[in-house]
């Protein structure tokens, strides 16, 4: 059996990035007065504790991953990461059934586009912020996150790229930080530039932003 310490490691550290995702949403409900900024502030609350908690219990050591390790850092990140993504859906104001709100936060990371929500245009922004914020972060995929840290990974952070890739080749780039670099300056400024022309085209700033995303 592989040793799932550094696959907690990781995915303690995803897990944290997902609450602070959070706050995002929780001033966009805060400066318009929707009370469900306590929500997301709850939700991410429990999602930075619970990922905090999982990087100090898996410290220590070089964090390396083998094959079967990256796999199962693939396969229990979306899975660990949807289930926190649901919170806010399930104890907002929706109050969505549990697996309805695991999947809709599934669709968003999963970029699927699917939903089983109606009435979007009634919705408070938090709600429609974190939809439009987890398919942003699903569109970059789980991958490019996990290419932020393939400093720490050393060679076994190859691994894990595999595992999400059609790619046989050399590495893309000599150094794994250029990899993430290059991964997420290109991604933010196409984002950028998609908001700023629905902007330019008459939206409003949060529905250019959102759409963007």
């Amino acid at each position: 059996m592989p040793d799932p310490r550094p696959v907690l490691f990781i995915l303690g550290l995803f897990v944290v990035a997902l609450g602070v995702a959070m706050l995002l949403p929780m001033l966009a409900d805060a400066a318009t007065g929707h009370p469900d900024w306590r929500i997301f502030a709850l939700g991410a609350g429990v999602t930075v504790f619970v990922g905090g908690a999982l990087i100090l219990m898996n410290r220590g050591g070089a964090v390396t991953l083998d094959v079967r390790q990256g796999c199962l850092l693939t396969t229990s990140s979306w899975v660990v990461i949807c289930v926190f993504a649901a919170l806010p859906f399930t104890f907002g104001e929706l109050n969505l059934s549990f697996t309805d709100a695991f999947f809709e936060a599934m669709s968003g990371l999963t970029t699927t586009g699917s939903t089983i929500m109606v009435g979007l245009d009634a919705m408070p922004p938090g709600v429609l912020l974190w939809r439009a914020l987890l398919q942003w972060l699903g569109g970059i995929g789980i991958i490019a996150m996990a290419v932020a840290v393939l400093p720490f990974l050393r060679g076994g952070g190859m691994q894990l790229f595999r595992m999400e890739s059609s790619d046989r080749s050399a590495k893309i780039l000599p150094r794994a930080g250029q990899i993430a670099a290059s991964f997420g300056a290109a991604y933010f400024v196409l984002s950028v530039a998609c908001a700023v022309c629905y902007w330019i085209a008459g939206m409003g700033a949060f529905d250019a932003i959102t759409h963007a995303m």
